[in-house]
């Protein structure tokens, strides 16, 4: 059996995030998390494309894919559950959505939408830098660039 493992690097990358503006407070946090670290691990060309809420992201993530300026892409929102169905509407789409886009593209997408049933559950999952536990930006960043490195490999380009 042979093992194929990449290491996580940024170096040479070109990455998007796209991003929802609803729960601001929180999906800042992810951004922050997220750009930092790709900072962290070589990736110098980072773009920021903000959309109104986690149900346009997957229509600016296939825009931004097929563009072919972009190595990888990262989904990054926050929806938190109401009292309505519609919860359940925006994240299906949401998650439907990015999974489409990168089978159809064969980009790699990291998906970092939230989806918690408090605002507490969402600040959890968005610490900032210093504060005790994760924070999902900066691992969706991570997950972006071994795929993307992943990829390279497969195609001979690394």
């Amino acid at each position: 059996m042979r093992t194929q493992e990449t290491p996580i690097d940024g170096r040479g990358l070109a990455v998007a995030i796209v991003a929802s503006r609803f729960n601001h407070l929180i999906v800042h946090r992810l951004v922050d998390g997220c750009a930092s670290r790709l900072r962290e691990l070589g990736c110098e060309e980072i773009d920021l494309i903000w959309v109104p809420g986690a149900f346009e992201i997957p229509l600016a993530v296939q825009i931004a894919a097929e563009s072919g300026r972009f190595d990888a892409l990262v989904a990054l929102g926050v929806v938190i559950r109401g009292d309505t169905p519609h919860f359940d509407y925006v994240c299906r789409a949401a998650t439907d959505g990015v999974r489409e886009v990168g089978l159809a593209t064969g980009k790699p997408i990291a998906f970092g939408v939230l989806t918690t049933d408090t605002v507490e559950q969402a600040m959890v999952r968005a610490i900032k830098p210093g504060e005790e536990g994760s924070n999902k930006g900066a691992e969706a960043a991570e997950v972006a660039l071994e795929m993307a490195s992943l990829l390279r490999l497969w195609d001979g380009s690394q």
